[in-house]
């Protein structure tokens, strides 16, 4: 039985389209996804809309239209740019589902029966835009000397009846558990910075608002609707079928990996894993918060309207090429800066020029010269064997291991210098010469070039999946070996190459 792998991304908020920054997070989860299937193992990969909430009621409102009708109509941009972009999520999960209201109702009457929820009152700072409270101590001073969030966010004072949770119990069971796994959440400064805000000190946090009605109702106390964040983390549970559907639960739970972006980090690694201490639940094996991407150098943001639209680059460089770009630039979990021009460098230095160009210069000259089939004849040289092995520990190890580490940009540096060892190797043997002065040397030469195509076609498939699928399909590689388990294979094949297409043709910032 294959083991189990339950991956999440944040559930995005739809008070508007998405941007490129809900585009980066869903295709890096995508790409795990996509990889921990070719190693073998049951994935379970998620991701949504979190509909609920005053921002949203507010837009609706705004917009002359119910806070349902916007829900509907957004969420459906985001299911349209997942399926655009190539993303093989198994559940898209929307918390406005009958079924959620049942979880979140579900999970909160635990917590009660805890003793953890009680009826108080509420005063104190609030960002809608965040849907965060905000201690004063938190809060900075605007340039018009108003008042904001740490996140730079307007703030409002809020004073109404509320539910509170008893969060300054989990205080030292979450101090605990941040000293005794210091890999749950990553990288080292979101977890300093939830250390920080623990050691700091937890009041107890109001989870319920009366003054509006979009959300899931607290159970026996219909007046109130859960805080946002309450029924929002509750998708991961819901999504794999709590509390009734016990069999998929207990398959999928606890989650592996909570993916999410680096500002939502204090409601993942310290509400949440209260909430479910209080639920008698386990909690989640580790939590990623990955860094911005930054347009030039500054965050995309619907607030700030320097919003990117993923589809229209999607459309003008290619869905692999975009996907390749946002997970090699730069390092996942800090910052990154993208630009036009940094998608075209980096495109046709690494893909177009370098293993585009491998691919297409090998596969045709085969279908040129050689009618179109090759195989191995001769006896492997020792730069044949040192090839082999260089790109055989590139697609089975270092890229392996870097993307366990979620270190894709390592990865993938180490499949380009397998790429760039397979263009030199191409110089050195010259199979354009071994035609005439030894052609079964050149037969050789020729299907250690395809085994190698093969075998970085497979390892890069989860970041390219369209171009690696096609480049496979040249080969004549069958469905089953298409897996890391088959990069292992040193079984002499036979190809059989039609004319190739190239897979990523060179782009132009005029285009």
């Amino acid at each position: 039985m294959a083991d189990p792998f339950y991956l999440t991304t944040a559930i995005h908020y739809p008070n508007g389209r998405p941007h490129l920054g809900h585009a980066y997070e869903t295709v890096a989860a995508d790409v795990l996804a996509r990889f921990q299937r070719a190693r073998g193992r049951d994935v379970r990969f998620q991701t949504g809309t979190d509909e609920h909430g005053l921002k949203m009621a507010q837009k609706a409102r705004d917009l002359g239209i119910t806070p349902r009708a916007l829900a509907d109509e957004m969420s459906g941009h985001f299911r349209d740019l997942f399926d655009v972009l190539g993303i093989s999520y198994d559940r898209f999960f929307r918390t406005s589902e009958d079924a959620h209201h049942l979880a979140s109702q579900a999970l909160w009457q635990a917590m009660e029966a805890n003793g953890d929820l009680y009826l108080d009152r509420y005063e104190g700072w609030y960002s809608v835009r965040d849907e965060a409270y905000y201690d004063e101590a938190e809060l900075t001073i605007g340039e018009g000397g108003e008042k904001l969030s740490p996140q730079g966010t307007p703030v409002e004072w809020t004073a109404e009846e509320s539910w509170f949770f008893r969060l300054s119990r989990y205080q030292e069971p979450l101090l605990a558990l941040l000293r005794d796994n210091p890999e749950w959440v990553r990288p080292d400064r979101s977890r300093n910075e939830v250390m920080r805000f623990v050691e700091g000190g937890l009041n107890d946090l109001s989870v319920s608002r009366t003054s509006f009605d979009w959300g899931v109702k607290v159970p026996g106390a219909d007046e109130h609707v859960m805080y946002v964040w309450v029924d929002a983390l509750t998708n991961y549970l819901t999504g794999i079928g709590y509390p009734d559907d016990k069999a998929t639960f207990e398959k999928f739970w606890p989650a592996d990996l909570h993916l999410i972006g680096k500002d939502i980090v204090r409601f993942h690694a310290v509400y949440w894993p209260a909430f479910l201490m209080s639920a008698g639940l386990p909690l989640p094996k580790a939590v990623f918060a990955h860094g911005f991407l930054l347009n030039r150098g500054q965050k995309e943001s619907k607030s700030l309207g320097n919003v990117t639209d993923p589809l229209a680059l999607a459309e003008r460089f290619g869905v692999d090429v975009l996907r390749y770009f946002l997970l090699r630039e730069f390092s996942f979990g800090q910052d990154g800066t993208w630009s036009p021009e940094a998608i075209i460098s980096r495109a046709n230095a690494e893909l177009a020029n370098s293993f585009g160009n491998l691919a297409q210069r090998v596969l045709s000259f085969i279908a040129k010269n050689c009618d179109g089939e090759v195989s191995a004849q001769g006896e492997p040289t020792e730069a044949d064997r040192a090839l082999q092995d260089k790109v055989g520990h590139a697609c089975s190890i270092e890229l392996p291991e870097a993307f366990e580490r979620l270190a894709f940009a390592a990865g993938l540096e180490a499949w380009m210098q397998a790429v760039f060892a397979c263009n030199a190797y191409v110089d050195e043997q010259a199979p354009w010469a071994l035609r005439k002065t030894d052609p079964v040397r050149m037969q050789t030469v020729l299907h250690v070039l395809c085994d190698c195509i093969r075998r970085l076609a497979i390892a890069v498939a989860p970041v390219v999946p369209s171009a690696a699928e096609q480049l496979l399909d040249a080969l004549t590689i069958p469905d089953d070996r298409r897996n890391f388990g088959s990069l292992a294979d040193d079984t002499p094949l036979s190809f059989q190459i039609d004319k190739p297409v190239p897979v990523f043709p060179r782009l132009d910032l005029g285009a």
